[in-house]
C-alpha cells in the first residue's frame, strides 16, 4: 500500500502542472506586457515597426503612462489606458514610471490606509509620477502634490506590482 501511495505521489508531482513563465521581449528580454512613459512631447504611434507604414496616433504628453505589448528590432508595440497606440520607437519611450487617474476623482492619503487624512484629490485625466506600490496603494506625486493613492484608481501600474 504504501509502494502504491508513493507511486501516485511520484506521478502526481511528475504531471502537475509547470507554473506559466513570464513572458519576455525578444529584443531586451523585460517583461511583456510592461509600462513605460512617453519622453518626447510628441510622440507618433504607427501601424507598424517602421517609419514607411502609417502614423496612426500622435501622443502630445510627455510622462503619458503606456502598456508595451510586444518587441520588434527598435520598436514597440504601445497601448494606452483606452488600447489606442500603434508601434513607438523605443527612443520615444522612457522607464520612468508614470501613472494615469483614471476614476472621476482620486483622493491622496498621508498614509496608505483608509482612514488616512486626505491631502488632496486628483481628477480623471491627471498625469502623475509613480512611487512606491503596496498590493492595494501607491504614492504618485502631481505637481506639487505627493500621497498615497488606491491602485485601483490607477493606470499604469500592474495590480499585483509592488514597488519600493
Amino acid at each position: 500500500m504504501k509502494i502504491l501511495a508513493a507511486a501516485w505521489m511520484l506521478v502526481a508531482v511528475i504531471c502537475a502542472p509547470v507554473q506559466a513563465q513570464e513572458a519576455r521581449g525578444k529584443v531586451t528580454n523585460l517583461p511583456i506586457p510592461r509600462y513605460v512613459s512617453i519622453k518626447a512631447q510628441e510622440a507618433n504611434a504607427r501601424r507598424g515597426p517602421s517609419l514607411n507604414h502609417r502614423i496612426d496616433w500622435v501622443f502630445h504628453h510627455r510622462g503619458t503612462p503606456l502598456r508595451v505589448t510586444a518587441e520588434h528590432g527598435h520598436w514597440r508595440r504601445v497601448e494606452d489606458v483606452d488600447g489606442a497606440g500603434g508601434w513607438m520607437h523605443y527612443a520615444l519611450l522612457s522607464g520612468a514610471r508614470y501613472v494615469l487617474i483614471r476614476d472621476v476623482r482620486a483622493d491622496l492619503y498621508q498614509q496608505p490606509e483608509e482612514g488616512a487624512r486626505i491631502t488632496a484629490q486628483a481628477e480623471a485625466g491627471v498625469i502623475a509620477r509613480l512611487g512606491a506600490c503596496t498590493l492595494r496603494w501607491c504614492r504618485i506625486t502631481a505637481g506639487r502634490h505627493t500621497g498615497w493613492a488606491r491602485k485601483a484608481r490607477l493606470w499604469g501600474v500592474g495590480q499585483s506590482e509592488l514597488r519600493e
